[in-house]
């Protein structure tokens, strides 16, 4: 996400465990990046980010907490709404992450 909102091209190599998480963790922030109008190059251990400007859009965390986490961080970067699906198991690692975020100015609203 830091990648996304900085200037000029972040280089991110020796990541390859990131794809055996909770999720495959580079695929699924490449796939809402990229929904958020990242550019960016995925590779088998890492990820090229163009930094630039974030669009609100529909992503999904694919029940990985971090990465719904991250996602509400480029969310709150991003110009315009956007939604984030399958944020159930952000308590894992962080409970009361929605009401720290909602405090701090963000806006997050759960959806059954």
């Amino acid at each position: 996400v830091a990648a996304a909102a900085a200037e000029g091209v972040t280089r991110i190599r020796g990541a390859a465990e990131l794809r055996v998480k909770e999720s495959d963790r580079l695929a699924v922030m490449a796939t809402a990046l990229k929904r958020m109008g990242v550019r960016l190059q995925e590779y088998e251990d890492g990820i090229d980010i163009e930094g630039g400007p974030l669009q609100g859009a529909q992503m999904d965390s694919a029940g990985d907490h971090r990465c719904a986490m991250a996602l509400c961080i480029a969310a709150g970067l991003a110009e315009g709404e956007s939604l984030i699906r399958d944020c159930r198991n952000v308590d894992t690692s962080f409970p009361g992450f929605a009401d720290h975020w909602n405090a701090l100015g963000g806006r997050i609203t759960t959806l059954s």
